[in-house]
């Protein structure tokens, strides 16, 4: 098992908290004798310190000349594009806990779907496998009875799918709901000796039964037709035997998805330790025409992190995608500018070795740090408002600007890719 750290700020604060820092401590109440959590707040900014740190954000922002680095590597992404309007196109965006918030690929989606068509969610975890993790297209929710596998807590076992990460339980009665929209539903699960079975209902109407037992650990695959529109699905355990739930596919018939695979505390190698014959059957059934890798942060740090396993871990990583889906495109996106007093222990490191594979893979890349202002930006970014006081996560508003500016380069180089 590779090495595995959790991001160093607490999951909770990634739902678009407040910027303005937090202390706690304890105090004794005289009545109850408990302790109490009083909160302190940092004092607000001033607003013309807010404003300057946004005016010096933007003047930093407006110097970048470059845009997407290897455009030429988005070449079959773009020509997906160009008949998104007749078929559905696939991005899927694997990341750690900048990318579980769904804020920045969520102002990507809008944006896409605004020109391309609304494909629908696409891949949604099952239930709510995580705090911090989130959908703005979809609601789902799970009984208490499941348990969530390949977190940071539950990582040895490598029967995973597609986003690295699941849920299970051995205990009949137990449900998961989803909320949203399609014209069709998948849900991926994992076939497993002694499987137990389920229940789908549909709108209170249609029902399945699907059995998981199989011969040995291997993805299964439920699919069913669905009028266009909203939907309310609910899964149901029927017996004492175990079912562990990958994620739901809620698709539509054309338009652009943008599928969020982020994990709080990620490092990219989590890729590599999933079974590569279930998650590459899960990706190749996604069948993704850009796949987005949007890790760094936790590498950086961390002291035990190591640029020649990094090297060696981005390069497989980039052999595993291609294997599974030959046709896709691949962007890498570098971590953003991090640190209160100092930036992270391997933060330049990390980037540099980004960009070096993938020059050497042709691979596109795109330099997060440098598009939002360069290194040591992100205490503006704070003071600014987009940013939290950790100094690392930004604000709901911060990971929008981030996710608009993004999608505008990717489109530039598209514009740009038909003119060559």
């Amino acid at each position: 098992m590779r090495l595995f750290f959790a991001c160093v700020c607490c999951s909770a604060l990634l739902l678009g908290a407040a910027t303005a820092a937090k202390s706690t401590k304890s105090t004794s109440n005289k009545s109850t004798g408990k302790k109490r959590k009083v909160v302190r707040r940092a004092a607000p900014v001033l607003a013309k310190t807010k404003a300057a740190a946004r005016a010096e954000i933007d003047r930093k922002m407006a110097a970048v000349e470059i845009g997407v680095e290897n455009p030429a590597a988005l070449a079959s992404y773009f020509s997906a594009l160009d008949h998104a309007a007749e078929k559905p196109l696939h991005v899927l965006q694997f990341g750690d806990s900048h990318t579980a918030s769904d804020d920045w690929v969520n102002a990507m989606r809008i944006a896409a779907q605004a020109v391309y068509g609304d494909g629908g969610p696409g891949f949604i975890h099952a239930g709510h496998p995580f705090l911090g993790y989130r959908r703005f297209d979809a609601s789902g929710s799970n009984s208490t009875g499941w348990k969530t596998d390949g977190n940071k807590s539950h990582q040895d076992d490598p029967n995973q799918g597609l986003a690295h990460i699941s849920i299970s339980t051995a205990t009949a009665g137990q449900t998961v709901h989803l909320a949203a929209s399609g014209e069709s539903l998948g849900l991926f699960y994992l076939l497993q000796p002694g499987g137990g079975q389920f229940e789908i209902t549909i709108d209170d109407t249609t029902k399945s039964i699907v059995s998981t037992a199989g011969d040995d650990p291997a993805p299964g695959y439920f699919l069913q037709q669905l009028t266009p529109g909203h939907h309310d699905i609910t899964l149901r355990t029927m017996n004492f035997a175990p079912v562990r739930l990958f994620g739901w596919a809620l698709d539509n018939s054309k338009g652009v998805t943008f599928e969020t695979l982020g994990i709080n505390g990620a490092w990219a190698n989590r890729i590599l330790d999933t079974s590569e014959p279930i998650w590459a059957s899960e990706l190749g059934a996604r069948a993704p025409a850009l796949v987005i890798l949007a890790y760094g942060t936790n590498e950086a740090n961390s002291a035990l992190w190591n640029a020649e396993q990094y090297r060696a871990d981005l390069t497989e990583i980039i052999a595993r995608i291609r294997r599974a889906a030959p046709g896709a495109s691949i962007l890498m996106v570098g971590p953003p500018d991090c640190g209160k007093l100092k930036p992270l222990l391997h933060l330049s490191e990390v980037i540099d070795i980004q960009r070096e594979i993938a020059t050497k893979q042709s691979v596109a890349f795109w330099d997060w740090r440098l598009h939002m202002g360069g290194a040591r930006i992100v205490s503006d970014w704070m003071l600014a408002g987009l940013g939290q006081g950790d100094n690392i996560h930004l604000t709901g508003e911060g990971y929008r600007l981030i996710g608009n500016l993004l999608f505008t380069q990717i489109e530039k180089a598209h514009t740009e890719s038909r003119h060559e």
